[in-house]
């Protein structure tokens, strides 16, 4: 069963997933046109019926605002680095009762560091509590990684399960690689921020 629809900027870029009432909704107020569609399905009003919508693109051109793709989100950060404490490599899956996945400050925001992805890493609690507000070299816990800004679609749209015939935009749009990650993302939860339908953050 289709859940939501995928919705494609006038440019074809893939913004987000819709629920299928405001897909419709955009379509009969003709603020979006169907690319493709379940042909097994039919959606009806009070005067129309198209096939039930999998992927729409907008009519007009939104901007998605760069200030909003940089945001730092735990469910990326974790997702970033695979789930993994950066310093002592344990697993989410590893962690003892009580333990949990949080965020680190290289640089803590107490001594000047910024809450950047450049400058955040996952972090068990036991490894947050013990690196406290000291630097790297200070307590001699460096990062498995260096901690870099995601791609923006990771932080642009919320990830949800999709159809071929959605996966085939984001394939055709950024590549096979940004497909396996956005599916790599799902399996550990489904980010929480997209972006909205008037391109602005929610």
């Amino acid at each position: 069963m289709i859940v939501g629809c995928l919705a494609l900027n006038a440019s074809y870029e893939p913004l987000t997933l819709v629920p299928m009432r405001r897909a419709v909704r955009l379509l009969l107020d003709g603020k979006a046109e169907i690319v493709e569609a379940d042909d097994s399905a039919v959606v009806r009003s009070e005067k129309l019926a198209f096939p039930r919508p999998q992927v729409i693109r907008l009519t007009k051109f939104i901007h998605v605002p760069r200030r909003f793709r940089r945001q730092v989100t735990n469910t990326f950060l974790f997702a970033r680095d695979g789930y993994r404490c950066q310093y002592c490599g344990r697993l989410q899956a590893e962690l003892k009762p009580r333990e949990q996945l949080t965020r680190d400050h290289l640089i803590p925001m107490s001594r000047g560091g910024v809450n950047e992805w450049t400058n955040v890493v996952t972090a068990c609690s036991p490894c947050n509590t013990r690196k406290a507000n000291r630097m790297p070299h200070e307590i001699g816990m460096h990062p498995l990684t260096v901690p870099t800004e995601p791609h923006f679609v990771h932080l642009s749209w919320a990830v949800r399960r999709l159809t071929p015939k959605q996966a085939k935009y984001i394939r055709t749009f950024y590549g096979e690689g940004m497909l396996a990650e956005l599916r790599r993302i799902e399996t550990h939860g489904h980010p929480s921020a997209h972006v909205a339908l008037d391109g602005s953050a929610s």
